[in-house]
């Protein structure tokens, strides 16, 4: 617990920091565009011959622009890496060794590859106001495409076999066989130069964070298990 929870604390403050380089200033490109496009939603409404009642359109709370946005941004960041740290550690445990923090940071970016890289070839990272195929039916893939990464991964990482990296090819490959659930048709106004520019500065940000969050939690599961 202590090694994940200082793990997930320096990489969820590093994330929020190269977020803030990265990604966030496409968010708010995109937000923009968002704007707008509701904006245009909202006259075409008032034409119409019936409008939303008042409840219909309140507004959800969202933090302020700035401090409080960053601030959220920064707590929801550390909850999350300490949420992988722990995952990153229970399979330490599952190894039954204490791992140095070079091993960590060889699972570190497996870890990259199954929860970011794998998923992101079907279901890449997304702006706002671009539409989406049903959350339910994302999650879905999004999870079976983890849970068949690791397995196929593991497979090649500890069977060392011809038959087990034929398995684990099948078991890698079958998410994206499958094929990941989206729209047919997809209308925005927000230009696809910056969707992909989304998506290659949010994979490169993940990377760094996966490489130290592994060398980290191997480091200080070593080092508290030394302790006690």
């Amino acid at each position: 617990m202590f090694s994940a929870a200082l793990a997930g604390l320096i990489v969820g403050v590093l994330v929020t920091a190269l977020q803030r380089v990265g990604t966030v200033p496409l968010i708010l490109r995109a937000e923009v565009y968002e704007r707008q496009a509701e904006a245009a939603g909202h006259q075409h409404a008032a034409t119409a011959p019936e409008t939303a009642s008042p409840h219909e359109q309140a507004v959800a709370w969202e933090p302020a622009d700035g401090f409080e946005r960053t601030a959220y941004t920064a707590l929801f960041n550390v909850i999350d890496w300490i949420g992988f740290g722990l995952l990153l550690n229970g399979a330490f445990v599952l190894l039954g060794r204490c791992v140095t923090w070079r091993e960590g940071f060889l699972w570190g970016l497996g870890a990259f590859v199954v929860f970011v890289l794998a998923p992101g070839l079907g279901l890449p990272p997304e702006l706002p106001g671009i539409p989406a195929a049903p959350l339910a039916a994302r999650q879905l893939w999004w999870a079976a495409t983890i849970l068949a990464t690791a397995i196929g991964l593991g497979l090649i990482a500890f069977r060392r076999s011809p038959a087990a990296a034929a398995v684990a090819i099948l078991f890698i490959a079958a998410p994206h066989l499958f094929g990941a659930p989206r729209l047919e048709h997809v209308e925005t106004n927000i230009p696809d130069v910056l969707s992909r520019q989304f998506i290659v500065a949010a994979t490169l940000t993940a990377l760094p964070c996966w490489a130290l969050l592994g060398g980290l939690t191997g480091q200080f599961y070593r080092k508290f298990s030394d302790v006690t």
